[in-house]
């Protein structure tokens, strides 16, 4: 249990450390599939890299401004998985964004809980 509470202090101090670049808002579109829209801001941290190469993709809710949990995804179309930050997500909006993970057949994600 140790190295869980490691994981998320060391998960704060990514997030603390980067800046968080909202660039597809709530209510927005998503740029290749129109008929997507956001229900929850969401983003990248800012000089950090995931598995697309990409920076750390981050879903910020609309309560208290720390980390609640993270989304594990496997995407089949993609070929990969990486994981999603939530920050300051109210019990809504998690459930939101589990099932926008889960909504088709090529991508799969687990909520984890902080």
């Amino acid at each position: 249990m140790q190295n869980n509470r490691e994981f998320w202090e060391v998960l704060d101090e990514l997030v603390s450390t980067s800046e968080i670049v909202i660039d597809r808002p709530k209510g927005t579109a998503h740029p290749k599939y129109p008929n997507f829209i956001y229900r929850v801001d969401y983003g990248y941290l800012k000089g950090t890299a995931s598995m697309d190469g990409a920076g750390i993709d981050v879903w910020v809710g609309s309560g208290e401004n720390k980390i609640d949990a993270i989304m594990c995804i496997v995407d089949l179309m993609k070929k990969d998985s990486e994981i999603k930050i939530l920050i300051g997500c109210t019990e809504e909006e998690k459930q939101i964004i589990y099932q926008t993970h889960n909504e088709t057949e090529y991508m799969k994600g687990i909520l984890i809980r902080r």
